[in-house]
């Protein structure tokens, strides 16, 4: 099983952190050392990420983006605004995730804080080059009909990479390592707790991988098929030698609708390839996936059964925090291939 590398891209991200809160003024008057951070993240993954480098620092965290919910779009109200507004900080994923609107949410609150791209020591070409030592399908990793390889290649001639790089436990701790450098380059008092708590952390995701790994190790990977409801499951595939047969919605946007050629394309492939099941996403109507799968005659996971993938789950549920909802998804993506999962390691469990 390959291990992703945590590439560094470079070190000038916590300089400019540190620069950027220096000039910061903020709208309570400045940033004031003696209390926690104010910070507003916009993803439920950065959101389980920010409280968990935080923690025991009096910092506030603010998530935009709500469990269940799409990542890709949002609408500000004027309370959001006013939290943005009086913040420190603001994390985001990056990747063009939030393109469509975040640099207008920041303009219009008046933010002038520091901006956290949690994405910028990442490149997904890498990633899915260094990814591409195993077998593909037909269709591979993303458009219908191309390979890693092909998909990897657009991404450096198009910019067009897939933005939910959190799916990769090993590419989440590369963006945890990110925030909380420029979390203690912008808040030297805290810089040790951040550190202290971000490396307990990405501990905590190098375990989490390992159990995948060692768990999906047990399926031979010609038998390692996916249908999902979006493609977002991208750097999870490459991780673990995943073949995406594809998706309901022809993208990695779940905004994106399925043509009648393109629905009886996917049912021609899932029957051809011998996918065992399709799954849906919490964030997502299942109807047509429900419907695809029944034409095709496979299992729908759905319900309590669906994936976790643009958010995490409410509170309770089984995708609350980033490390529980990737045990579920793993644990349902070993159901439908016919395995089951070991025990979760005593230091993930309840994390």
């Amino acid at each position: 099983m390959r291990k992703l590398t945590r590439i560094i891209i470079g070190g000038a991200s916590a300089i400019a952190a540190t620069i950027g809160l220096a000039g910061c003024t903020g709208a309570g008057g400045g940033f004031d050392a003696s209390d926690g951070l104010q910070i507003v993240t916009t993803t439920t993954q950065l959101t389980d990420f920010a409280e968990n480098i935080t923690e025991g620092t009096e910092a506030e965290i603010t998530g935009l983006l709500k469990p269940n919910g799409s990542a890709h779009h949002f609408e500000a109200n004027a309370a959001d605004l006013e939290t943005i507004r009086n913040a420190d900080v603001v994390i985001f994923n990056g990747m063009g995730l939030e393109e469509p609107w975040l640099d207008e949410v920041l303009d219009s609150s008046g933010f002038d804080g520091v901006r956290i791209d949690a994405s910028t020591n990442i490149d997904p070409a890498e990633i899915i080059e260094g990814g591409d030592d195993h077998e593909h399908g037909e269709e591979g990793h993303g458009h219908e009909g191309e390979t890693a390889e092909e998909e990897s290649a657009e991404a450096h001639d198009h910019g067009e990479a897939n933005p939910h790089i959190w799916t990769s436990p090993l590419v989440a701790a590369t963006m945890v390592e990110t925030v909380v450098d420029e979390l203690a380059a912008a808040d030297s008092e805290r810089a040790g707790t951040y550190e202290e708590n971000g490396a307990a952390y990405t501990g905590k995701l190098d375990e989490l991988h390992e159990w995948i790994a060692a768990n999906i190790d047990t399926i031979p990977e010609d038998e390692r098929l996916l249908v999902t409801n979006h493609n977002a499951l991208t750097y999870y595939e490459v991780e673990y030698g995943i073949t995406f047969v594809g998706s309901v919605m022809p993208s990695w946007d779940d905004n994106a609708e399925p043509s009648a050629a393109e629905i009886n394309l996917l049912v021609k492939n899932i029957e051809e390839s011998g996918v065992q099941a399709v799954f849906t996403e919490t964030q997502l109507n299942p109807a047509t996936a429900e419907s695809i799968a029944n034409e095709a005659g496979v299992k729908v996971y759905s319900g309590e059964d669906a994936l976790y993938t643009d958010a995490l789950g409410e509170e309770g549920s089984t995708g609350a925090t980033y490390i529980q909802a990737t045990i579920h998804n793993t644990t349902q993506l070993l159901d439908s291939w016919g395995g089951s999962a070991t025990e979760v390691p005593a230091d993930l469990q309840g994390a």
